[in-house]
């Protein structure tokens, strides 16, 4: 009678897997359900390659190097795409809107995307995005003061938090401010080294 109940490693490896592949299934088409992607060939988590770097040139003019790695090296890039495939999916379309306006504004006045812009025409634009004052279809109801502060906040975050949630590399923030780093990080569930 105690031997109903087991379960062959076979039949167990059969039920894993069938649920793994239902996962998935549901997973994939909930994304698009909700209009988002989900991981891209890069091995990006939310992004796409041309939207990390324009975060990651953003976050760059955010947290600028100078004696200390910047918001590039410091990969808040990573912690912003990490987040947004979790704890921040509620502003996976945001920042497709935010992103997307951008580059069009910069396609449209400097025929050319943020990226690739020079520093200081880089410093001027997001100067003027805070301020809500980006004109065209992309930016009404100040949505560029909005999307610049939610950016803000993001790379903010992802330069003071914890390494472990895929910004802050190497402890740099913590290093810079005198602390000391956190001995116990607890559960890795992204693998970032």
């Amino acid at each position: 009678m105690k031997n109903q109940n087991k379960l062959s490693r076979r039949e167990f490896i059969k039920i894993t897997a069938l649920s793994a592949g239902t996962l998935t299934i549901s997973a994939g088409g909930l994304s698009l359900i909700e209009g988002c992607s989900g991981p891209h060939k890069s091995g990006r988590f939310f992004l796409s390659d041309d939207e990390y770097h324009l975060i990651e040139s953003v976050a760059e003019q955010i947290i600028p190097t100078d004696e200390w790695p910047g918001g590039k090296d410091t990969r808040i890039a990573d912690f912003i795409d990490i987040q947004l495939a979790g704890p921040y999916r509620r502003f996976q379309q945001v920042y497709r809107k935010g992103i997307a306006a951008i580059e069009d504004t910069c396609l449209n006045k400097f025929h050319t995307i943020f990226k690739d812009l020079a520093w200081d025409v880089q410093t001027e634009f997001l100067q003027e995005m805070e301020t809500g004052t980006l004109s065209g279809d992309n930016w009404k109801d100040g949505f560029s003061g909005k999307f610049f502060e939610l950016l803000r906040s993001h790379s903010l975050q992802g330069f003071y938090g914890s390494p472990r949630h895929g910004g802050n590399k190497d402890f740099t923030s913590y290093k810079m401010i005198g602390l000391d780093e956190v001995q116990t990080l607890g559960q890795n569930r992204y693998g970032i080294q």
